[in-house]
């Protein structure tokens, strides 16, 4: 059973930072994709940032370009979020998901329709 399990989100302050981490397990894969989605009130689910289990590349969502980074430990399947200088629009549920096979990152890039499993999700709030 694959599971992803998401931890770290909570409340911050407008220009604050928070880590958000993925642990995933029951897959064998090797190629596979692990993204964070989000979702804010009344929106899309929208990826966020899409981390290629082959070479480790990311792809950030220019919105988070320069504020969010990702970091990951394949062998242990873990995957962190740094998010900084946090804005009021950042506020969502955040999810971290995994997309399977040849086209895994174009899967993760190409939306919620992409993705093959989902974590729960943690509440991110951003707050002045």
């Amino acid at each position: 059973e694959v599971q992803l399990v998401e931890s770290g989100g909570g409340l911050v302050q407008t220009g604050g930072s928070l880590r958000l981490s993925c642990a995933a397990s029951g897959f064998t894969e090797g190629y596979y994709s692990i993204g964070w989605f989000r979702q804010a009130p009344g929106k899309e689910r929208e990826w966020v940032t899409c981390t290629d289990s082959v070479d480790g590349t990311t792809t950030y969502r220019d919105s988070v370009k320069g504020r969010f980074t990702v970091s990951s430990d394949k062998s242990k399947k873990v995957i962190d979020l740094d998010m900084t200088n946090l804005k009021d629009e950042d506020t969502a549920v955040y999810y971290c998901t995994v997309s399977l096979g040849w086209m895994r990152v174009e899967k993760c890039l190409g939306g919620a329709h992409g993705v093959d499993y989902w974590g729960e999700g943690t509440l991110v709030t951003v707050s002045s």
